[in-house]
């Protein structure tokens, strides 16, 4: 693993989000198979069903998709809520899950786990100061959210920018329920419908503007919606 390295630095004129990690370990595509054109359709991933207590199905799946039960539990949560909030998003549970697989490991990077839902450690990436690759973000927050009063950092377990976080989120980026909810906000602006391939690849580009960082996280959605469709 590298280590917790901010890739490509921040995206757009608003500042939204940034990668928090360079990459996990191995490459996530299958073996064999080479990374996805740009533009692909996302795997389509069985539906939270409407009725369904997240925590109770997260439960069922949690072994089969290789996705602590707590964190599923939250991306599960959050489909369901934005599919209320913009039915014509289509946001699929395993997007999010594609995400913060490469963001964090699942709230998981660098021995972070979660307590009652909030990271602890807290996950906090590298100063945004112009090395590394980076451009250079100057303090938004006073340190209250990344705690350096410099320099702008992601947080949280889907990495949001603090002054990301004041547009899409609600109470503590550490928290896996908000994080997701904030994250699947951030996917669904703009009116697009990520069940079509421009849709999914605008948002998840929007999210972090790298082909070879959509294409991870697509292979990461795609492993997941496979592993939890009916055989």
């Amino acid at each position: 693993m590298r280590p917790f390295a901010i890739l490509l630095g921040v995206l757009t004129a608003v500042g939204l989000l940034v990668l928090g990690i360079a990459g996990l370990g191995t490459s996530e595509r299958e073996p064999g198979r080479g990374p996805v054109a740009r533009g692909t359709p996302a795997t389509p991933a069985p539906a939270v069903p409407a009725e369904a207590d997240p925590a109770a199905w997260a439960a069922d799946r949690a072994d089969a998709v290789g996705i602590p039960e707590r964190v599923l539990a939250a991306y599960a949560a959050a489909e369901l809520a934005q599919r209320t909030a913009t039915p014509g998003c289509n946001l699929s549970w395993a997007t999010l899950a594609g995400i913060g697989r490469i963001e964090s490991d699942h709230a998981r990077i660098h021995g972070s786990s979660l307590v009652d839902g909030v990271a602890q450690p807290a996950i906090v990436g590298i100063p945004l100061d112009g090395s590394s690759g980076t451009r250079e973000i100057a303090d938004t927050d006073g340190g209250t959210l990344d705690g350096d009063p410099t320099y702008d950092r992601a947080v949280g377990p889907m990495q949001f920018l603090p002054q990301t976080w004041e547009r899409f989120g609600r109470g503590d980026p550490q928290d896996i329920d908000a994080a997701a909810r904030a994250a699947a906000a951030y996917l669904c602006t703009a009116d697009r419908d990520v069940a079509d391939g421009a849709g999914w690849w605008d948002g998840v580009l929007a999210y972090n503007r790298s082909v070879a960082y959509a294409q991870r996280v697509w292979a990461a959605a795609d492993r997941y919606a496979s592993a939890a469709s009916p055989a």
